[in-house]
């Protein structure tokens, strides 16, 4: 005969209750989590499905992300920033088109991806901007500094790498607006200076003398005239032509006749 089975007491049964609560809210914590995280990723890749579907060059934009490996919605970015979508857009300093590519870029690039003739071709335009995007990406490995070059020019951009000069306004600008929606960090988080020059061999002294080297040398310099005052001689240079022809006469400190 078996013994009366033991009850759980008040206490117990509370305390199970609140673990299994805890339990729950955690498990239903983590879910909230990954669900957020999804979601935030999923609208993310909504927004720039919408942004390339809504754009009139839609299809050429597509064209060039699959030809250079570069995401369709930098190659929408870049465009809107640089000709507001103004297919015939020229500025100051002579960009032609929707990626407001430079006549003597534009020509390298024409015959190295075998593009048009016409610059302002919408096609062949972005095709072009999509390419150079992709060589100043391969170039730097930053966004920052692909967009940098970019828009001010790979030799101005070097120039600033090199000697810290600052970019250009505009192109301070452009980075900071574009930077995010390319999917960099902001640029006010990177460093704003350019690392320093590398050491210049023309800056270096000509001898490098040792401490210890350098009092022995002066020691025996000073022995050396006390030793022998006629070491100290006084000399005069011509400076004109008519002195040119007359001796260098040296005189001696012990008062004997010139030689």
């Amino acid at each position: 005969m078996s013994g009366p089975r033991p009850t759980m007491s008040h206490r117990d049964a509370r305390g199970r209750h609140r673990a299994v609560r805890r339990m729950a809210f955690l498990l239903l914590s983590g879910l909230a989590l990954a669900a957020g995280a999804t979601d935030a990723a999923l609208a993310q890749s909504v927004s720039a499905a919408r942004t390339v579907a809504g754009d009139p060059h839609a299809t050429f934009v597509t064209e060039a992300s699959q030809r250079f490996g570069i995401p369709e919605h930098w190659i929408v970015a870049v465009k809107r920033a640089e000709s507001a979508g103004d297919v015939r857009a020229i500025s100051s300093a002579g960009a032609l088109g929707l990626m407001q590519v430079m006549p003597d870029t534009w020509a390298a690039l024409r015959i190295r991806y075998g593009l048009g003739r016409d610059p302002y071709d919408p096609r062949d335009n972005i095709l072009a901007g999509a390419a150079y995007l992709r060589e100043m990406f391969d170039r730097y490995r930053t966004i920052p500094a692909m967009l940098g070059a970019y828009n001010a020019g790979p030799g101005r951009y070097d120039e600033y790498v090199q000697t810290g000069r600052a970019l250009p306004a505009e192109t301070r600008a452009y980075i900071a607006l574009l930077a995010p929606q390319l999917g960099a960090p902001s640029p006010s988080s990177a460093p704003s200076v350019a690392p320093p020059p590398p050491p210049d061999w023309r800056e270096a002294p000509l001898f490098v003398v040792r401490s210890a080297d350098a009092r022995s040398a002066t020691s025996t310099s000073e022995s050396a005239r006390s030793n022998d005052s006629r070491s100290s001689v006084a000399a005069r240079v011509p400076d004109t032509a008519e002195d040119s022809n007359a001796p260098i006469v040296v005189a001696r400190s012990d008062g004997g006749a010139p030689r």
